[in-house]
C-alpha cells in the first residue's frame, strides 16, 4: 500500500517536534493517530524512521534521508495548490501595461487578444509612450510590464528584460524598381538613392548610423513618424526605405504593391520583448500576461 500525504504530514511534524506528543499538539490530533501513521509509513517503506527513546524519538539515518524527500513532496503539493489559487486570483485584478508606438501597431493586438480571452475580468490600463519614459515608469512601479524594443533598454540592473522576437532590416522598393530585379542588394548600391526615413523609437538612430557608413550618402527624401506614410511614399516611387521586417506589409493603403529585398552587409536588427521591474514578484495578472506574451510574440 502506497504511503499517503497524511502520513507524510504526521511524520514531518513528529520529526520537527522530536516527540509523538509534540506532533499531536501541533496538528491538534491524538498521539495514537500520529503513532499509527508513522508505523504505517515505516511498514510501507520497509525501514525504521525513528529510534524510540524514553524522552521522545530520534530520526534514524534513513529517517533523516527520508525527511528531505518528505519535505520536498509537501512543498510540491503546496506549490501545486498555490498555482491553482493564483489562476483563480488572476481572473480578477488590474494590469498596468506600457507599449511603444511601433510595437503597439504591429505586436500588441495579438498579445492582448490572447490575454483578454484567457483573463476577461482583468482590468487593463495601457499607456503608449517612448521606450525611455516607459522604463522610467517601470522602475518607479507605475507600470507592471512593458512591451517594447528590448534592444533600447538601458537600465538592465533595475529591469528584467526578455527578448521574444528579432526582426532584421530589409529594403523596401516600389514595384518595377531596377534594384527589385536582384534577390540581394549591397549597401553600396543604395548610395545616392532617395530614402524615406521613419522617425520612430530606435529606428531613426539605426537608419542614421547605417547611412552614415555609406561612402556616398543617400538623399533623405522624406522623414515621417508614420509607417503607413512610408508605405505609400515607397509604393509611389518617392524613395526607398530600410526598415525591420516586422512592419512590412506588401500593399500600401492606396493598393500599390511594395517589394522587399535582403541587403547584404552589417545591418541592425530590432528586438521586441518584455521588461518588468526587478526586486519584486509579479502579481498574478502581470505574471499571466508575461506567459501569454511569450507564446503570442514568439509565433509572430
Amino acid at each position: 500500500m502506497a504511503f499517503t500525504l497524511r502520513q507524510l504530514q504526521f511524520f514531518v511534524a513528529a520529526a520537527e517536534a522530536g516527540s509523538v506528543s509534540g506532533a499531536g499538539r501541533a496538528l491538534s490530533i491524538s498521539q495514537s493517530s500520529v503513532t499509527e501513521a508513522i508505523r504505517g509509513l515505516e511498514a510501507d517503506l520497509g525501514v525504521h524512521l525513528f529510534d524510540r527513546q524514553a524522552r521522545g524519538i530520534l530520526l534514524t539515518h534513513k529517517g533523516s534521508a527520508f525527511l528531505r524527500h518528505a519535505r520536498k513532496i509537501m512543498a510540491e503539493v503546496a506549490a501545486a495548490r498555490t498555482a491553482f489559487q493564483d489562476e483563480a486570483e488572476a481572473t480578477t485584478g488590474r494590469l498596468s501595461l506600457g507599449v511603444t508606438s511601433l510595437v503597439a501597431g504591429y505586436v500588441l493586438s495579438d498579445v492582448l487578444a490572447r490575454y483578454r480571452r484567457a483573463h476577461p475580468q482583468v482590468t487593463l490600463n495601457v499607456i503608449e509612450d517612448n521606450g525611455d519614459y516607459l522604463q522610467h515608469l517601470l522602475i518607479g512601479g507605475e507600470l507592471d510590464v512593458a512591451v517594447l524594443l528590448t534592444s533600447s533598454v538601458k537600465d538592465r540592473l533595475a529591469l528584467n528584460v526578455e527578448t521574444l522576437l528579432v526582426s532584421p532590416y530589409r529594403l523596401w522598393l516600389p514595384l518595377g524598381h531596377p534594384l527589385a530585379q536582384q534577390e540581394s542588394i549591397t549597401l553600396e548600391e543604395l548610395a545616392g538613392q532617395p530614402l524615406i526615413q521613419l522617425m520612430v523609437d530606435e529606428i531613426e538612430e539605426s537608419t542614421r548610423r547605417l547611412t552614415a557608413a555609406l561612402p556616398v550618402k543617400p538623399e533623405i527624401a522624406f522623414r515621417t513618424r508614420s509607417v503607413e506614410a512610408v508605405r505609400s511614399l515607397v509604393a509611389t516611387g518617392a524613395g526607398l526605405a530600410i526598415l525591420p521586417s516586422l512592419v512590412y506589409r506588401p500593399w500600401s493603403l492606396e493598393g500599390d504593391r511594395i517589394e522587399i529585398r535582403d541587403v547584404s552587409g552589417d545591418l541592425p536588427t530590432v528586438q521586441v520583448g518584455l521588461a518588468w521591474r526587478k526586486g519584486a514578484p509579479l502579481a498574478a495578472p502581470a505574471y499571466n500576461f508575461v506567459r501569454s506574451a511569450q507564446t503570442a510574440i514568439s509565433t509572430l
